[in-house]
C-alpha cells in the first residue's frame, strides 16, 4: 500500500485496518470530483482523463459508503449527475461519448450516441447496462438513498435480471450487488435462486482452484479470468453465498489467501494494459481481498 497506492486508497486502508478517520477518505475523494456532481480523473483507473463517467462515479459511492458517509447533499449531487447521464429508462451507460480522446482500456470501449428518437427523454446517452447500474443502486438501497431516479433505475434492474438467461461473471457481481439490499427481499431471494443455478450451468464460477482448465473464461475475458465462489459471495451474508458448498466456499477462500504476493498486495486478473492502471488497480484489489478475507474470519498478516 505505501509502495504503489494513491493517496485515497492509502486513507482508505487506514480507515479499515489502522484505525483511521473517515475524513482524510473523503478529502482525497473530493479531489476527483467534477463540477457536474460526477466523478473522473481515473479513479476508476482503467478509464484516464479528467471526465466525469458513470464507472468512476460508482467507484465514489463505494468509498463514501465504506467511511459510512454516503448520504445527504453530497449524494444528492451525485444522483442529480445520475439522472443527468442516465437514459430514459433509468440506466446508466458504462461510458458516456466524452470519454473519447483520453485513453481508456480496450474492454472499456467508448462507442457514440446511438441515433436517437426526436423529442426522446434521456436522448444522446448510450444505451445503459446492468453492469453499471446494478451495482450504484445496491448502494443508494443499502443507505436508504430516496430519489426519484432511483425508482426508474430499479426497475431497470429488475427487468434486466429478470430477462437474464446467459451472461458472463462482471454481470452477475453486479446483479447480486442489487439483490443483497434491495428492498424486495423475497422477489431478490427468488431471483438470487434462479441466477445461482444459472452461474453453476454455465460454469461461471470456478470450484476448483487447482483445475481452473476445466472451467472457460467468458468471450473477451484474458487468459485465465476465472471468477471464484468468493469473488460473487464476497461475505456470508450475500445471497450468493447460498450457491455454493461450505467445501467450495473454503477452497475458494484457501486460493484467494494464497494469492497474496511477495510484496503484500494481490494480482490483478483482468487484461493489463497501461503501467499506471495497473500500480493504481493492484491496491484497490488488495483492500477488497482483505475484507473478503475478513468477512469470513480468515485472518491475514
Amino acid at each position: 500500500m505505501w509502495l504503489t497506492a494513491r493517496v485515497l486508497e492509502q486513507r482508505l486502508f487506514s480507515y479499515h485496518f489502522l484505525n483511521g478517520g473517515p475524513d482524510p477518505v473523503q478529502t482525497a475523494l473530493d479531489a476527483y470530483r467534477n463540477e457536474d456532481g460526477g466523478y473522473g480523473h481515473a479513479l476508476e483507473p482503467d478509464l484516464r482523463g479528467p471526465v466525469s463517467q458513470p464507472l468512476h462515479t460508482g467507484r465514489a459511492l463505494r468509498v463514501l459508503d465504506a467511511i459510512e458517509r454516503c448520504g445527504g447533499q453530497r449524494v444528492e449531487r451525485v444522483c442529480r449527475y445520475l439522472t443527468a447521464v442516465s437514459t430514459a429508462d433509468g440506466a446508466l451507460p458504462a461510458v458516456l461519448p466524452s470519454q473519447r480522446g483520453y485513453p481508456a482500456a480496450p474492454f472499456v470501449p467508448v462507442v457514440d450516441d446511438p441515433p436517437p428518437a426526436p423529442n426522446t427523454p434521456g436522448r444522446g446517452h448510450p444505451h445503459g447496462s446492468l453492469l453499471a447500474t446494478g451495482p450504484v443502486v445496491g448502494l443508494l438501497h443499502r443507505n436508504e438513498v430516496w430519489h426519484a431516479w432511483l425508482f426508474r433505475a430499479t426497475d431497470f434492474c429488475w427487468q434486466e435480471i429478470d430477462g437474464l438467461e446467459a451472461s458472463h461473471p462482471y454481470e452477475i457481481e453486479a446483479a447480486v450487488a442489487f439483490l443483497d439490499t434491495v428492498p424486495d427481499r423475497s422477489r431478490a431471494e427468488a431471483a438470487a435462486d434462479r441466477l445461482g443455478r444459472l452461474v453453476r450451468e454455465q460454469r461461471l464460477a470456478a470450484l476448483d482452484p487447482e483445475r481452473l482448465d476445466a472451467y472457460p473464461v467468458a468471450p473477451g475475458y484474458a487468459p485465465r479470468e476465472h471468477h471464484f465462489p468468493h469473488d460473487f459471495a464476497k461475505s456470508p451474508d450475500s445471497l450468493a453465498r447460498a450457491w455454493f458448498t461450505d467445501e467450495e466456499m473454503a477452497r475458494s477462500l484457501d486460493f484467494l489467501a494464497a494469492e497474496q504476493e511477495a510484496d503484500g498486495g494481490w494480482p490483478i486478473r483482468w487484461r493489463q494494459w497501461a503501467p499506471a492502471a495497473v500500480l493504481e488497480s493492484r491496491p484497490m484489489v488488495t483492500i477488497e481481498a482483505l475484507h473478503t478475507l475478513r468477512a469470513y474470519g480468515r485472518l491475514v498478516g
